[in-house]
């Protein structure tokens, strides 16, 4: 049996500009596993408990990042750069590896015209295997997410 090959097995170019336009805009939610809780909660020097009263909310049950108040912006966006980039969560460090953007080409130009880093013109190939992993590694914190929370 032939193996099906991606649609981008020759690879796509991405390169993080660090223009922090994932972190802001249009609403949506930073969800957080449990070890993306332990890794932000050990960064900040607070028990997981705390962070989770400072900086989380739920979310139709899920455990998701506070925005700044006023806006839809990441509540660690500071001056365009992440205060906790060395500890952002999975959904943030799997960024633009999400399937929804890589079913098809189309879906990849949509995400290409919300973030400069998709298609740049510096940016390195990057190869399908790596995407792959990346994509594997993002639905993996997403069922964790969704599953390791108690109901």
């Amino acid at each position: 049996m032939d193996e099906v090959k991606p649609w981008f097995q020759e690879g796509l170019r991405f390169k993080c500009t660090g223009c922090g336009a994932c972190c802001t805009g249009s609403p949506g939610y930073v969800y957080l596993s449990d070890p993306d809780l332990e890794n932000l909660a050990r960064h900040f020097g607070l028990s997981i408990e705390e962070f989770g009263r400072r900086y989380t909310r739920l979310v139709d049950g899920q455990i998701a990042l506070l925005d700044k108040p006023g806006s839809a912006d990441c509540i660690f966006l500071k001056e365009n750069k992440c205060s906790a980039y060395e500890a952002r969560p999975v959904q943030c460090k799997t960024f633009p590896w999400w399937v929804h953007n890589l079913r098809e080409p189309k879906d990849w130009e949509e995400a290409a015209e919300r973030c400069e880093g998709i298609n740049h013109p510096d940016a390195p190939l990057v190869a399908a295997e790596t995407i792959e992993v990346q994509c594997m590694t993002y639905l993996d914190n997403l069922v964790e997410t969704n599953f390791s929370l108690e109901s």
